[in-house]
């Protein structure tokens, strides 16, 4: 017994079996012992032990000793598996993808031919989300879509200065799907909707200009039509409409030529080179204007020069053409805005006035009463006028409340000075307090009823003899022309304009207005020219028809009327 053990265990004589031995001891160093040739083995313990017969002890060894194998061989195998799993992309990159490649391919391409979006299926953005539904993780699927919205934002960009509303807002929100927003497209639709509204406005724009051609107002029609225009350049019904505001226009002014009112000739003709400079009849409406008005200058200069000799001469308003009055009349009727004439006008209101101080002077209250009322036809609010009337009203109430004499006639006026009452003469100290005021303030001719003008009117009507308020009332031109020459100094031409008008008013017959009236004139030249220079067309033609109306033969306003009319 003991020699087979012996013999089984040195493998010299009997039949072994190799086995993989006990887990716990794989990879010791095998037993030391002579070296037979043959391999080495360990055996399991078990089989140390006696038994029956070989076959025995083999037929127990690969169930109770190799099964160990299968747990090693499924760890290997999952290993494996996670490995290739986390490396698939690699290991995918590594293997060529014919299908997907085309797919990009023809994507890129169409992104290159501009064809960024479609329902067909060759659209670069159809073909890149295809590359994405093959392989969702694709850089150059997800790079090309950014591509495309991109593309997108230029599209609505070119859409939207051409004025394609509808391309703009399409292109801009198929950025935004495929950028998921950003500043471009935020900018871009804010773009669309301020445009969107602008293109509302000019609608309204466009049915106020037709209504105000309805009216008869074609200037206002052309200015509401170039508000058009500069929102929306290319629209038809703007453009088309401004070809009628023209016509409309040159109209006006040949039927002002033919008429013989050149002011509104002038002003017409204005017009229409503000709004339209490359209008085809405005140098033969030009020319017309012209020769007319040389016509008329030689006439209009005639009469003027007529009516000063009558003035001269004293012949103020007697019958007949020869007089001063019918000349300057004269004169009017060939331009009825001539500032000649009526200053003519005022100056034979002023003759009026002396001689109807004359005959009050002289105890005939009728016949200044007379001449009065005609100084009235011609210049109603000349304070020489009004001081006049109330001295004859004065005159007339002290002559009917003063006793008769011996022989039942009024004594002279002067004889029963008028008595005031307390409360009167507290209210004509007020009144003139407030006028002076009113004076201060610039209040010359307006409010009604507050106005230095009116005020002081009061107090006369009080007090037709009151010193102070005549003096007040008489002094209203002098300091009207002083704040006249302030409003010109400060660049005010509106309000230097208000102050030439209530100077026109007062003293109508004053010869120094006629200088200021060419320093108005020159003022509204001067701004004309500059709101030229700034390409404000409109507001230029406005102030030189001012000019015009002040200066008519001033040689600058053709020189800036032909500037007008070339485009600046």
């Amino acid at each position: 017994m003991n020699g087979r053990k012996d013999q089984h265990e040195h493998g010299t004589h009997g039949r072994t079996e190799p086995t993989l031995g006990d887990i716990d001891h794989l990879g010791a160093p095998a037993p030391s012992g002579p070296d037979d040739g043959l391999p080495k083995v360990t055996l399991d313990p078990e089989r140390r032990r006696p038994s029956g017969s070989t076959a025995s002890r083999t037929s127990r060894t690969p169930s109770g000793k190799r099964g160990w194998l299968w747990p090693l061989l499924l760890l290997v195998v999952i290993g494996l598996g996670v490995t290739l799993w986390l490396q698939q992309d690699r290991l995918r990159g590594l293997v060529p993808n014919t299908e997907l490649n085309d797919v990009l391919g023809r994507a890129e391409q169409a992104l290159q031919d501009g064809r960024l979006d479609g329902n067909d299926g060759s659209s670069a953005r159809e073909l890149f989300e295809a590359a994405r539904a093959l392989e969702p993780d694709n850089d150059r699927a997800r790079d090309g879509l950014r591509k495309v919205g991109l593309a997108e934002v230029a599209r609505a960009d070119a859409a939207l200065n051409a004025g394609q509303l509808d391309q703009a807002e399409q292109a801009t929100n198929s950025a935004r799907e495929l950028l998921g927003g950003g500043s471009d497209v935020d900018r871009l639709a804010q773009a669309i909707a301020k445009a969107r509204g602008a293109s509302v406005e000019t609608g309204a724009l466009v049915d106020q200009a037709q209504q105000a051609m309805t009216d008869g107002k074609p200037e206002e029609a052309g200015n509401l039509y170039k508000r058009v225009l500069a929102a929306d350049p290319g629209n038809a019904v703007a453009q088309h409409g401004l070809d009628k505001v023209g016509d409309a226009l040159a109209a006006q002014a040949r039927k002002a030529i033919e008429s013989g009112d050149r002011a509104a000739a002038g002003v017409s003709v204005d017009r229409l080179a503000a709004l339209l400079p490359n209008y085809g009849e405005l140098p033969s409406l030009r020319a017309a204007l012209v020769q007319d008005q040389k016509a008329d200058n030689g006439e209009l200069a005639d009469a003027l020069k007529q009516g000063q000799e009558a003035l001269r001469a004293g012949r103020i308003t007697d019958a007949g053409d020869d007089t001063a009055l019918a000349r300057f009349k004269a004169a009017l009727a060939i331009d009825p805005d001539n500032a000649d004439a009526k200053a003519g006008l005022g100056q034979v209101a002023q003759a009026l006035i002396v001689q109807a101080s004359a005959a009050m002077d002289g105890g005939d209250n009728a016949q200044a009463g007379k001449l009065l009322d005609q100084a009235s036809q011609l210049a109603p609010k000349s304070a020489d006028l009004v001081a006049a009337r109330a001295h004859l009203a004065d005159s007339a109430k002290r002559a009917n409340t003063a006793p008769r004499n011996v022989s039942g006639e009024a004594p002279v006026a002067e004889e029963a000075p008028a008595t005031l009452t307390p409360q009167q003469s507290t209210e004509l100290a007020r009144m003139i307090q407030r006028a002076d005021t009113a004076a201060r303030h610039g209040d010359i001719m307006l409010p009604p009823g507050e106005s230095a003008y009116d005020l002081y009117r009061g107090a006369l009507a009080i007090d037709g003899n009151n010193e102070t308020a005549r003096r007040g009332l008489q002094a209203l031109p002098g300091l009207v022309t002083s704040q006249f020459n302030q409003a010109l100094a400060n660049g005010n031409l509106a309000q230097a304009g208000e102050r030439l008008s209530d100077l026109g008013d007062l003293a109508p017959g004053d010869a120094g207005q006629a200088e200021l009236r060419q320093r108005l004139a020159g003022a509204w030249m001067d701004q004309a020219e500059q709101q030229l220079a700034r390409g404000d067309r409109a507001n230029a033609a406005q102030a030189l028809n001012r000019a015009r109306k002040l200066a008519p033969d001033n040689p600058r306003l053709s020189v800036i009327a032909a500037h007008l009319q070339a485009g600046g």
